[in-house]
């Protein structure tokens, strides 16, 4: 016998059994597992359905991230065109700023100006002061470049304008009268819509004055507006602090009283100013104007009116006057150009130094203005 013979296995060990007993051990064993086989396949059920449970979540979660990809993605597509938008736009202003100054700087506008005989023109546009484009150092340069223009048949001041500064309208006066009295060419005046106050001034020293039937023409007078606000600040509890060596020197605070002697030195300032006015009218026009009391009162005449007044010495516009002299519409402007970047940075400065309290207005405040 071999020693595998000789060893004891323990399953076949023991008493042997009938087959009866075989059969009832056989269901015992099979017994517990058919029931642990249930409960397995219960478990293995309730397993894939937690299972399914993750899978759903899992892709619900990613369909919302998805979601909020694509939110993302089109506000920042949405972001990247208003940028493409402003840089456009930045773009045309820059090239359009660009292009205005090739354009005042080159005199692109006097390429196809006349170079025959042409009428000088020189624009006295808007409000006359130092700081707009009717100051007295452009008008001046731009008559005597017209004047010196050999194909200039005549110089022509076209004048739209209330007024303003006396300083500034006597300077243009006083230039027109001296080139007048050389008298080697014409010097016309054409209003246009207004030639008021200041504007009428610079006008007066004209060899000729032309306007519309329907222009407004004359306001010779002088004038200073103000407020007073002492008693408004006594109201509302605000005490008002002015340092000023000089009795007189912040007589015009328009938050101080004025005294019955500072009024009358203020209005004889403004007769002796009027004056000046009134004599260099009459020097520029000589006869021609009427006899008329209320001529020199500040009244504004239309243009029919200040014809029959002697303001005037005929009704018409630029291109009639063009038309009669030379027989078609010759004109050439000789008014300086404007440098634009200049011209913005400093209304730009001066309106945010006003805001700001930085500064006060430089102008004068006796104007030869209509209000």
């Amino acid at each position: 016998m071999s020693d595998d013979d000789n060893r004891q296995d323990p399953w076949i060990d023991g008493p042997e059994l009938s087959a009866d007993q075989q059969r009832a051990a056989s269901r015992k064993q099979a017994a517990p597992r058919g029931s642990a086989g249930g409960g397995s396949a219960g478990g293995g059920s309730e397993g894939e359905d937690a299972e399914v449970l993750r899978e759903r979540q899992r892709l619900e979660q990613l369909h919302m991230m998805g979601r909020w990809v694509d939110g993302v993605l089109v506000e920042q597509r949405r972001t990247r065109r208003w940028k493409l938008f402003f840089r456009f736009v930045f773009l045309a202003l820059f090239l359009a700023s660009l292009a205005a100054v090739f354009y005042s700087l080159f005199g692109l506008s006097r390429a196809a100006a006349p170079t025959g005989p042409h009428l000088g023109v020189v624009e006295v546009k808007g409000v006359i002061d130092g700081d707009s484009p009717a100051n007295a150092e452009r008008v001046i340069e731009g008559l005597n470049r017209a004047w010196e223009a050999e194909g200039s048949q005549a110089v022509v001041l076209h004048i739209d304008s209330p007024g303003g500064s006396p300083v500034q309208s006597q300077r243009i006066y006083t230039e027109v009268m001296r080139l007048r009295e050389q008298g080697d060419k014409p010097i016309i005046a054409v209003i246009e819509d207004i030639g008021a106050s200041g504007a009428y001034y610079i006008a007066a020293a004209a060899d000729e004055v032309i306007a519309a039937p329907s222009s407004l023409v004359g306001s010779i007078g002088v004038i200073f507006s103000s407020f007073g606000f002492e008693e408004a600040i006594e109201r509302l509890g605000v005490e008002r602090r002015l340092y000023a060596a000089g009795d007189n020197k912040g007589f015009l605070d328009p938050f101080s009283s004025v005294a019955p002697e500072q009024q009358a030195f203020w209005e004889a300032v403004l007769e002796t100013t009027h004056r000046q006015f009134i004599d260099d009218v009459r020097k520029g026009r000589g006869d021609r104007l009427a006899d008329n009391d209320s001529l020199f009162s500040g009244l504004v005449w239309s243009g029919e009116q200040a014809l029959d007044l002697g303001l005037i010495d005929s009704l018409g516009s630029l291109h009639g006057l063009s038309r009669q002299r030379l027989g078609d519409v010759e004109l050439r402007d000789y008014t300086p150009s404007l440098d634009p970047f200049e011209r913005i940075s400093r209304q730009f400065g001066r309106v945010a130094a006003e805001w700001l309290g930085a500064t006060s207005s430089t102008h004068s405040p006796i104007r030869y203005q209509l209000p």
